[in-house]
């Protein structure tokens, strides 16, 4: 009895282990890895379908058909990839999400990458789908800046981003004041801002979505714009909510 005991025991440990190591390779996917694989693909199919309203906009007058299409486009991303990502999309929504307490130092830099990844393969596939003359006459999607209104392009972009990653903060992240209904007001942020600073700053408000095309149009004139404009909007919006608007947990001051 002492033996079949013995192996039954045995047995039961080795079954135990390999549930245990099992549960951290799930763990560590779900964790790590699952949340960057949504991050490019989201951001991916983000970029492909601003770039295509862009793209199929060309010769019509006014930007409702870019507006649209960007807002619900991320509207619904959101809702989608939300419970495994947190739906950012955009590297300054995660530079923010981590300054307000939203996520881990550890995945920053790893969901800033696949974004940019996204990006690119985003605007490649609308490089792929569409003739080469519509393609290169829209820029690819790419973001295009007056030369001599540098700074106004920059403020923009730093003003609409501040709204934008505001309410992300807000509506997702600060528990006091989070909704289900945040991917809805969060692709209506987007959509405002474009119907407000398109004419100005092309309303990018996303470094991977500039990155992508650029990098598969080969457009980089004054790209920097839509990265200094949308980070500095990130660290706004962390300062606003970190010294005035969080909740206890998350307020520096006054808790």
């Amino acid at each position: 009895m002492s033996g079949e005991e013995t192996k039954t025991e045995v047995f039961t440990i080795t079954e135990e282990t390999e549930v245990r190591k099992t549960s951290r390779r799930r763990c560590i996917f779900e964790k790590y890895v699952q949340p960057c694989l949504a991050e490019l693909f989201g951001t991916g199919l983000f970029v492909f379908v601003g770039c295509a309203s862009v793209i199929g906009n060309v010769g019509t007058v006014g930007v409702i058909q870019p507006a649209v299409a960007h807002g619900l486009a991320l509207g619904v991303l959101i809702m989608v990839f939300g419970q495994i990502s947190g739906g950012h999309f955009n590297p300054a929504v995660s530079l923010m999400a981590y300054l307000c307490g939203g996520m881990e130092f550890l995945l920053l830099l790893p969901y800033i990458l696949a974004q940019m990844v996204g990006g690119m393969a985003g605007a490649g596939l609308t490089k792929a789908i569409y003739p080469s003359g519509v393609y290169t006459a829209s820029l690819g999607g790419a973001f295009g800046v007056t030369p001599n209104a540098l700074a106004e392009t920059t403020l923009a972009e730093v003003i609409m981003t501040t709204f934008l990653t505001t309410v992300v903060c807000m509506g997702a992240i600060n528990t006091k004041t989070s909704s289900p209904w945040a991917p809805f007001c969060i692709g209506l942020t987007v959509t405002a801002n474009i119907f407000a600073g398109a004419m100005i700053s092309g309303a990018c408000m996303n470094p991977a979505r500039a990155f992508g095309p650029a990098v598969v149009a080969n457009h980089w004139s004054h790209h920097w714009i839509y990265w200094v404009g949308p980070f500095c909007g990130a660290l706004v919006t962390a300062s606003f909510i970190r010294l005035l608007f969080g909740d206890q947990k998350t307020r520096l001051v006054l808790k």
